[in-house]
């Protein structure tokens, strides 16, 4: 579960783009909402500004010189640092490859370029809500509860009844709407690497929790993983 304070009443925002007018609106529209915002021109600036400044939520343009976005978010997540830190891929590429290698390196979210400052700002307020609401232990997802800390899952005023995997599993995939979660991930954040299991473990205990929840809430990935889509 991510840790953020909840206390502060600005966030920090690194934004990296090699593109001057990108850079400029995302900086413009976010700092009307009350954030602020650091820019970095390259992927090696992004990396020195994101150590001095530890912000909040990093944005990263994937297809930048020097370093790539990719690489920048795999060098920030090796350090205890950055673990927690939000992160979104700007991105023109649209490929199915791209979009898992991000996934792997711990992206929160996506958004395509074209950028619309709309969009980007819905996104970014949504991120950052989520976080908040993770930090009180529960979980409120429409009519869907989750309280982690008892272990209770309500949906429409009713309890339902789960095994503790199972519900560790739609923790993990509600905690983050619409987040693609490998295989490889949900195994080692719900099972942990000392205990093997199949692939096989997963798809039964998402069919069990659609079942007693009678909710088609859970999105198979077909080759890649899971996501919760309510």
């Amino acid at each position: 579960m991510r840790r953020m304070s909840v206390t502060s009443t600005v966030k920090k925002i690194l934004i990296a783009d090699d593109e001057p007018d990108i850079l400029e609106i995302i900086q413009y529209n976010l700092q009307n909402e009350g954030y602020e915002v650091i820019t970095a021109k390259n992927g090696n600036e992004a990396i020195d500004q994101a150590k001095r400044f530890t912000p909040d939520l990093i944005i990263l343009d994937i297809m930048m010189p020097g370093k790539n976005g990719i690489e920048v978010c795999n060098i920030l997540r090796m350090q205890p640092a950055f673990n927690d830190t939000l992160i979104i891929f700007l991105t023109a590429l649209s490929d199915e490859g791209t979009e898992v290698k991000g996934l792997e390196t711990g992206a929160d979210d996506f958004i395509t370029k074209p950028v619309s400052p709309k969009v980007l700002v819905s996104k970014v307020n949504a991120l950052f809500r989520r976080v908040n609401k993770e930090d009180t232990g529960i979980l409120q997802i429409g009519n869907l509860i989750i309280d982690r800390e008892k272990y209770i899952v309500t949906y429409q005023g009713n309890d339902i009844i789960l095994a503790r995997k199972e519900f560790e599993l739609l923790a993990l995939l509600a905690g983050k709407p619409g987040k693609v979660f490998l295989r490889n991930e949900i195994l080692n954040q719900v099972w942990g690497t000392e205990v093997i299991v199949g692939d096989r473990t997963i798809d039964v205990h998402i069919r069990k929790i659609r079942q007693k929840l009678n909710l088609d809430c859970i999105t198979t990935v077909k080759g890649v993983g899971y996501k919760f889509d309510l």
